[in-house]
């Protein structure tokens, strides 16, 4: 005898083993039970949640010789005969492969004829929303005023494609998705009577993977099953068979990517690869990976939220303490896209590794949450440098520069405060360069992005030797802000673009006793008052 799939073996034979539709059974057995059957049903709801079971179950019910509790027995010759495929009451059409006016035309030339034995003819319509406009119309009037020994359900996903005229002939039930505590309480009940072992934790996984639909769960845990035959169904072995990821992997790639570091990012993808992991189901792990760690961050009962043990769920504690929120919408915002993008990717492997480098550098986006988690890095570095400053030495001259400053010693501080000023001759050139900016330093400041413009503030401009000019920092935190090549490489392009002047930059910070206000003054300047006053004879 050939085998039978868990999924046709064990499917529904009442309105009692349906799971997850409560508010739909509880209706049509109600409906049995007074006597006030519908002439039309409409069954709307993703793959696997029970409407053919259902349809099924209805139809064995009506014609039913000895109902119980709106049930159908099973034991009657009406409900094996339909339990069966042999009766003649009961027509199921599939319309994906029936959906022209001609396949219409023979069920409206079969609904003339009552039923030889029972009570109602039930036609069955499954993926009706495959019906071509043409079919659906004529449809319409049958589906409308039948005969008083006809029921039509039809069985559809996709509710939104079926026109609004057959749609108000029909009762209308909408299944909802199994929830996963429900799968793995009917996965667990049919391990026993199939006298398989298996672990809670695979069970859980599998009921997790078929996404709400029953009829998945029962063909995945069929597939472990059959690669592991007589063995214990563990959950490494349903990871296998699955080609899914374990927690720790997806761990290891958050903490890398929350790092910044890209390079393990990729060693990581490369080790699921050779292992034949699926990186579409790796991806899909991942945005639930993520979704966990914001539930764990937003919300106080957790628990009660998330199907975990209590040491999983101090370990994605510990892991969300090392992000944000912000962060971690803009990572599923990314990942969620891609989840799309792979479906009809031919390089998968390519997507995942420059999502991944996405979420380690998150310059390469110009959109809010990259804004925002940049800022908020740059907070963290910065509240780290008030902490623990580092040590710049102060040098005893800038190389290079015009002016060459002593550096006092401790007992010299108060010496060289008092010390009398003396100018600092420059170049003409370098002079006017220096005043310009000087003058024009606020401005310039305004010109750059955020961050850098809260840096330059309370900054002076001093001569840098060689043509370019120094800015002098008195907080460590601006100064290894601007003190970057790409900033600095930013002021000389405003200073080019706004004054076409040839200026290059450098920073240093402020140095312990420094003098302050240096007075500077040109070489021609200062060869017009040391000129010597020559007095003419009349």
């Amino acid at each position: 005898m050939s085998y039978t799939a868990l999924y046709r073996k064990w499917r529904p034979a009442s309105f009692d083993e349906v799971k997850g539709q409560d508010h739909i059974v509880k209706t049509l057995k109600n409906q049995i039970t007074s006597g006030r059957i519908g002439h039309a049903y409409l069954l709307c709801g993703t793959r696997g949640t029970g409407k053919t079971s259902i349809a099924k179950i209805f139809a064995r019910a009506v014609n039913c010789e000895h109902p119980t509790d709106g049930n159908p027995c099973g034991e009657c010759a009406l409900c094996k005969q339909i339990a069966a495929g042999a009766s003649l009451n009961v027509v199921e059409i599939d319309a994906a492969s029936n959906n022209g006016v001609e396949n219409i035309r023979d069920i409206r030339e079969q609904v003339q004829y009552p039923p030889t034995e029972g009570r109602f003819r039930v036609f069955i319509i499954d993926e009706v929303h495959m019906l071509s406009i043409g079919a659906f119309n004529a449809l319409l009037k049958t589906l409308e005023e039948p005969p008083s020994y006809v029921i039509f359900i039809l069985a559809t996903t996709e509710a939104h494609k079926i026109p609004i005229t057959i749609l108000s002939r029909c009762q209308r039930y909408d299944f909802k998705r199994i929830t996963v505590p429900e799968i793995t309480a009917r996965l667990q009940e049919l391990t026993q009577a199939e006298q398989m072992q298996a672990e809670d934790r695979a069970l859980r996984y599998v009921a997790r993977a078929a996404d709400g639909s029953m009829r998945d769960a029962l063909s995945l845990l069929d597939q472990c099953s059959a690669f592991h035959f007589g063995e214990i169904l563990t959950y490494e072995h349903v990871l296998e068979v699955l080609g899914a990821v374990d927690n720790r992997i997806l761990g290891r790639l958050f903490k890398a990517a929350a790092s910044g570091d890209a390079g393990s990012c990729v060693s990581v993808i490369e080790e699921m690869v050779i292992q034949g992991r699926d990186l579409g189901q790796m991806v899909n792990d991942f945005v639930w990976y993520l979704r966990n760690l914001l539930i764990v961050m937003a919300a106080e009962d957790a628990e009660d939220m998330l199907d975990m043990s209590a040491e999983n769920i101090a370990a994605l504690r510990e892991e969300a303490m090392q992000t944000t929120g912000e962060t971690l919408m803009r990572y599923i915002r990314i990942f969620s896209e891609l989840s799309g993008q792979l479906r009809y990717a031919s390089q998968k492997r390519v997507l995942v590794e420059i999502a991944f480098i996405k979420l380690t550098m998150p310059s390469m986006e110009q959109n809010t949450d990259s804004l925002l988690q940049r800022i908020s890095a740059l907070e963290k570095k910065l509240e780290e440098l008030s902490l623990h400053p580092p040590a710049f030495p102060a040098p005893a001259s800038e190389k290079g520069c015009a002016q060459a400053l002593k550096e006092p010693g401790a007992g010299d501080i108060r010496e060289a405060q008092t010390a009398p000023e003396k100018p600092v001759v420059l170049p003409r050139a370098e002079y006017d360069d220096l005043m310009l900016i000087r003058g024009e330093w606020a401005k310039i400041a305004r010109l750059t992005n955020g961050a850098v413009r809260a840096a330059l503030k309370n900054t002076a401009v001093e001569p840098g030797g060689g043509g370019c000019l120094c800015i002098v920092f008195t907080l460590p935190g601006n100064y290894s802000i601007v003190n970057r090549e790409s900033v600095l490489k930013e002021l000389k392009q405003i200073v080019e673009e706004t004054y076409q002047k040839q200026i290059e930059f450098k920073a240093r910070l402020e140095s312990s006793g420094e003098l302050k206000d240096t007075a500077y003054v040109s070489d021609e300047d200062l060869k017009v008052i040391h000129e010597d006053i020559v007095i003419e004879d009349d």
